[in-house]
């Protein structure tokens, strides 16, 4: 049995529709922003469908929330024995591939699918993305998308940078810092690996509880650090996401000038999809599958 976790936070009813779909090969356990207000029709279908839904935390973005609610619903999913592999989604995602597919090619699978890699000399919006991680940020408090959180962010930077800081020294951390998407598959002995390791290494999840976009480090710093399951990571995480700007949304809102490239690559889920602008690009898709 595998898993699918979704993160949620807009467009309830098209999340409840991937769940849906989903649930047709796969466990589903959905974790809404706390700021989403569910209504009676849309909890009973939920419900109906079987799917496992949460609103555990407030998420707000390149804050430690994110990677917090995400944590939490693998607490969730290793409760059941059954689970073998799980999928980490986006509310905004959708599969690509037959799921039948995508079930089979992770069914006997023990390899850990992410992105990822070394942080040294990456650099995003012209910083050091190590900085990231050894400075101190509370965007669960600041609205990093906001004017005000611009600015802050900015003058933090200058200042901590000034100052020297460096927080991984000060938690005592010695290993490599690692990034990549948020967007994982993983062994369920990975998982639990994860959530056993952020219980016990209390000092190291500090480091991310006070970073900026710590759901990019978080894992794939815990795993790289762990020389066996280091050798079981395939970078490539199955996602196709178009980094530039479409229907005001960065990364793009696909729609079905995207279906070719889409079907031509390795994907099993793309984002982000957006029910205004995605249908017919959904339909295509459903029609290639068939």
């Amino acid at each position: 049995m595998q898993a699918v976790i979704i993160l949620a936070h807009k467009g309830i009813d098209q999340v409840i529709k991937l769940g849906a779909l989903l649930t047709s090969k796969f466990e589903v356990y959905i974790h809404f922003d706390k700021k989403v207000n569910l209504t009676w029709d849309q909890e009973k279908r939920l419900n109906e469908l079987g799917i496992k839904y949460y609103s555990f935390i407030s998420v707000n973005w390149g804050a430690w929330s994110v990677a917090q609610a995400t944590l939490l619903m693998m607490k969730e999913v290793i409760k059941n024995s059954k689970i073998s592999y799980v999928h980490v989604i986006s509310g905004q995602d959708w599969p690509v591939k037959k799921l039948e597919d995508i079930y089979s090619f992770y069914q006997n699978n023990d390899k850990i699918y992410m992105s990822i890699e070394k942080v040294d000399g990456i650099k995003k919006s012209g910083e050091p993305i190590i900085y990231w991680q050894k400075y101190y940020f509370n965007y669960d408090k600041i609205n990093r998308k906001s004017l005000y959180g611009k600015i802050y962010h900015r003058l933090s930077m200058m200042i901590q940078t000034m100052l020297h800081v460096n927080k991984l020294k000060k938690y005592k951390f010695n290993g490599e810092i690692y990034t990549g998407s948020q967007w994982v598959d993983l062994p369920i002995d990975v998982v639990r690996y994860l959530v056993e390791f952020a219980q016990k290494n209390l000092n190291v999840m500090e480091i991310f509880k006070k970073g900026f976009c710590s759901d990019e480090f978080w894992m794939q710093t815990i795993i790289g650090n762990n020389q066996e399951l280091k050798k079981r990571i395939v970078n490539n995480n199955h996602r196709f996401i178009k980094w530039e700007k479409q229907y005001g949304s960065y990364p793009a809102i696909l729609d079905e000038s995207n279906y070719d490239e889409i079907v031509a690559s390795d994907a099993h889920f793309a984002r982000k999809f957006d029910f205004n602008f995605s249908k017919d690009l959904i339909l295509c898709l459903k029609n290639s599958k068939s």
